[in-house]
């Protein structure tokens, strides 16, 4: 059926048509030209009937797998029968043979509403990029509360093809995704390198997403939806992923040169590893030849649930769990002969009787081996036996936290050097992740680090302390572990937590660390008894308080601890309700809970009043909470499995401003020599020196200092002249004036506050009258994008 619209309406019969239908058809004639006309009218009518019934991101979900996989459609061939065949929707290999426009001001009627959008832009004659700008006097934050929120609710059907969607004012740009809220749009610094400067404008957003190379591969390999929250959730890439992902794939490109030593790819914790590792897997699916089997490898039980699900819940896992994820050490053997798309297992399956070579499994050249965490257990004889089985296989390792400077040459030699690089600097500055402090609480419960030796670290790091560790633990170091496990100091710890928090400046939930199960469990049990003694407290000042704010204040407190729910995870273990027995403890209702009582659904739901779990190892890795926003830790840890426990609190979540760690046992007394990893040498702008995480003393030290210096040039400068001329002379033939600097110093460095990278650079933005122009359009092809998107925004910017 032919539509036809007058030029001034873009070919659009009227408002409310968001397609434009005379450049698709064009374009599906041109990418498809062995199909009839009836055809491609076919996919023409699915790709633009009515979505109303489902959610904007629901039609956008289901829209998306048309372009992806391209439009079914049914013809009659000369035999009068009927064939299926795929109508694609986009060249994906040749970006210039697809059609883009863009198109300023365009007018959008919904079913009640008119709305008209600053810049909307088509490819093929679909809006697949929408741009909200406000003028540079506005807050970016203004273009999505004040405008797409609206525009979802009142026109949709522009939100149905939606790839990307960017929010600026000129100097600040944000990128998007239908779904995401605003504390989920994200910033896009650099175009097409890792080891560019980062710079925050709209000419590197626009450069750096709206190429039309960039823009369709974005599309096509860097989109998700997930319903792993029970609601659908759109994903597009970061600018860390989608470039690190993109160093991975030209590694596999040059698989022959390299040997298979795809490198390291080191993201921080926080920053979407897993969804990097299915980027990166589907796109090899897509963009280079071969049967590509990933076996995805990590050494702990949470961490490879973490991962499966991750890839089940985005709809990349086809087969059955029991079909890609190794049950024991034969069905291991069984999964690697057979030819699966992907793999799941534990470095632990890959285990050989004594005295027995492991066997080898297969030649396939297509298997690439994807490590988590690379530098932790990846070069014993587990991982031997892995290599035999695959010797053709590709290794590609992912870690959260980078290489040793000693000791992990290793793993160099089995992976590569760095292919990707995100360390937590970058992170927290791009707004990824929050940053981390910590506080060292009642100083004279702490235990000198220095007591405890590389054994007792060593015991306490392996694996979660299973029943052996935990008896080796009290037997060889009885003396240290009566240090952690004295019941006056866990009393007093215990108090210590409930007031501190009671006494947080900032909601959210918290995890208590413990040295092993039986001391998480008695931490659980003094800590109710002091929860409830406190708020009996707080009823009695609310019995005696008779002003109104005080005494609502007071009752708002004392509702949120009626409320508020507490748990116990640990490990199951042989015998432990005899051995918690012995101990004078019941793990009997504590189990119970663990097993029929939700607690990892309860405590990821924010709304959920299970706001306190005590543990020892059990959801310290692999384990995202973004509501989790203070760790109150009270186990020796080190290296990497230390960084890995704190980064459960740095995750992005609604007003979140930052992840706090409570150190008992005085972890970070000699985090220097801890952090060594993180040299110079590890890129990013990292110095010696610079820490994941900063002493909240240390900060309130410099702010105090700070102010003072603040408070004494206030008063110079408000001084009568005569005295200042005075002072100035004064000071300049003695010691030069440092005010400003120090301050400087305090907010570039030290600040909580995450600013603006002072190299950052602003693009020109101007505001002209409004105007009642028609809407105006240009060819993508005949510029480029910075000076299309720029034109059209400059030309038409609303106020």
């Amino acid at each position: 059926m032919s539509r036809k619209g007058s030029p001034g309406t873009l070919g659009r019969e009227t408002t409310s048509e968001v397609v434009l239908i005379p450049r698709l058809r064009s374009a599906l004639q041109r990418l498809n030209p062995g199909l009839s006309a009836a055809a491609l009218e076919q996919a023409i009518e699915e790709l633009t009937r009515a979505r109303f019934d489902l959610t904007p991101v629901q039609a956008n979900r289901e829209i998306y797998q048309l372009f992806k996989q391209g439009v079914p459609v049914t013809t009659i061939n000369d035999e009068d029968e009927e064939v299926r065949e795929l109508v694609q929707v986009f060249d994906w290999r040749i970006p210039s043979s697809n059609d883009f426009l863009l198109v300023s001001q365009l007018r959008i009627s919904g079913q009640l509403y008119h709305r008209r959008s600053d810049l909307v832009g088509f490819v093929n004659g679909l809006p697949l990029v929408f741009c909200e700008f406000k003028t540079s006097h506005r807050r970016v934050e203004d273009a999505y509360h004040g405008n797409l929120r609206d525009y979802k609710d009142t026109i949709p059907q522009l939100f149905w093809y939606n790839a990307i969607i960017i929010l600026s004012n000129g100097t600040e740009s944000r990128i998007g995704s239908v779904s995401a809220s605003w504390e989920h749009f994200f910033e896009w610094k650099k175009i097409s390198s890792e080891d560019e400067e980062g710079v925050i404008s709209l000419e590197t957003m626009i450069r750096g997403t709206c190429d039309p190379a960039r823009l369709l591969d974005i599309l096509e390999n860097f989109t998700l939806f997930s319903d792993a929250s029970g609601r659908v959730k759109k994903i597009i890439a970061k600018n860390h992923q989608y470039l690190g992902v993109n160093n991975a794939l030209e590694a596999v490109k040059d698989i022959k040169q390299n040997q298979g030593r795809l490198g390291v790819f080191w993201h921080t914790q926080g920053s979407g590893k897993s969804l990097s590792m299915v980027f990166f897997s589907e796109k090899v699916r897509r963009r280079i030849n071969g049967n590509w089997t990933f076996v995805i490898i990590t050494d702990r039980e949470d961490l490879d649930n973490q991962i499966y699900k991750t890839f089940a819940s985005v709809g990349v896992i086809t087969e059955a769990e029991e079909q890609v994820r190794a049950e024991s050490g034969e069905h291991l053997k069984q999964l690697l002969r057979a030819d699966h798309r992907t793999i799941f297992t534990l470095i632990q399956k890959f285990y050989a009787e004594k005295g027995q070579e492991y066997p080898e499994l297969s030649q396939r050249e297509d298997i690439i081996v994807i490590t988590d965490e690379a530098h932790r257990s990846q070069y014993d004889t587990l991982a031997r036996n892995m290599r035999t089985a695959l010797p053709k296989a590709a290794f590609l390792g992912f870690t959260g936290t980078p290489l040793m400077m000693d000791g992990e040459e290793e793993t160099r030699s089995v992976f590569g050097d760095y292919v990707s690089i995100y360390n937590f600097r970058q992170s927290i500055e791009d707004g990824v992740t929050v940053p981390l402090y910590y506080e060292n609480r009642i100083p004279e419960l702490e235990l000198v680090n220095a007591t405890f030796n590389e054994d007792i670290e060593q015991v306490i790091e392996d694996a979660g302390l299973d029943e052996q560790q935990e008896k080796r633990l009290e037997r060889e170091f009885a003396r240290e572990y009566h240090l952690f496990t004295n019941d006056d100091r866990l009393e007093k710890i215990a108090e210590d937590i409930v007031q501190h928090f009671m006494g947080r400046a900032q909601a959210g939930k918290a995890m208590v660390v413990s040295i092993d199960k039986m001391t998480a469990v008695r931490m659980y049990d003094k800590v109710q008894t002091h929860w409830w003694r406190y708020r009996d407290d707080l009823q009695q000042q609310f019995s005696r308080c008779t002003d109104e704010i005080q005494r609502q204040a007071l009752a708002e407190q004392i509702a949120s601890m009626d409320e508020t729910d507490m748990a116990v995870v640990v490990s199951q273990g042989q015998n432990e309700i005899e051995d918690f027995r012995k101990k004078g403890l019941n793990i009997l209702p504590h189990r119970q809970r663990m097993v029929k009582g939700g607690l990892e659904q309860k405590f990821k739901d924010a709304e959920n009043p299970l706001r306190i779990v005590f543990v020892c190892a059990m959801w310290m890795t692999g384990f995202d909470v973004p509501s989790l926003s203070t760790i109150y830790l009270d186990k020796p840890m080190r290296n990497h499995t230390l960084m890995q426990t704190i980064a459960r609190a740095n995750r992005v979540f609604h007003d979140k401003v930052s992840g706090l760690i409570v150190d008992y046992v005085g972890v970070f007394r000699n985090l220097q020599k801890a952090l060594a990893i993180y040299g110079s040498g590890s890129g990013g702008g990292i110095q010696e020196g610079d820490t994941p995480v900063q002493d909240i003393d240390e900060l309130v030290e410099e702010l105090t200092q700070a102010l003072a210096e603040l408070l004494a040039f206030c008063h110079m400068i408000h001084r009568p002249s005569s005295a200042r001329k005075a002072t100035s002379a004064s000071s300049s033939s003695k010691t030069p004036r440092t005010s400003w600097s120090a301050t400087t110093r305090f907010s570039a460095n030290s600040s909580p506050r995450v600013g603006r990278p002072s190299n950052s650079t602003k693009l020109p933005y101007r505001t002209p009258p409004p105007t009642n122009t028609p809407p105006s359009s240009k060819s993508w092809e005949s510029c480029s994008p910075v000076s299309s998107l720029t034109a059209a925004a400059v030309i038409s910017a609303p106020s």
